[in-house]
């Protein structure tokens, strides 16, 4: 395997700013979107840093990484200490690290994952 870096970029980008336009325009969307999506698409952004990153690591890989990843992250919101809440109140450690731990958060990491999966499977063709 050997992706297309500029093609990884892009679909990192393009899932942050799908991201943020979810949260900026959450009002003009359904619910669930604003419950679930965010993080689905959180954790597809995930997908394709690590495809960016490890271009030659097979789709399957990738993907593991970005579920370890992704559920680490959550986990660490059960941890509140000073230090690491001061970097969770500014807006980039907001978005990075998430505030508080939800079961329904890692199923919607594992969606955005899945998603990842596919796509790289599905539509460009990987193996």
């Amino acid at each position: 395997m050997n992706r297309n870096r500029l093609l990884y970029f892009s679909l990192l980008m393009l899932t942050v700013i799908t991201g943020l336009a979810s949260r900026r325009f959450s009002d003009l969307l359904p619910q669930w979107t604003t419950l679930y999506l965010g993080d689905a698409l959180w954790a597809l952004m995930v997908f394709w840093g690590f495809a960016f990153l490890f271009k030659r690591k097979s789709t399957f890989w990738v993907a593991s990484a970005a579920l370890i990843f992704s559920y680490a992250i959550e986990l660490s919101q059960i941890y509140h200490a000073s230090w690491i809440d001061a970097i969770r109140s500014t807006r980039i450690g907001g978005l990075v690290l998430g505030f508080g731990f939800l079961w329904s958060d890692l199923v919607s990491y594992t969606v955005g994952v899945l998603a990842g999966f596919l796509l790289e499977n599905l539509l460009l063709g990987r193996k």
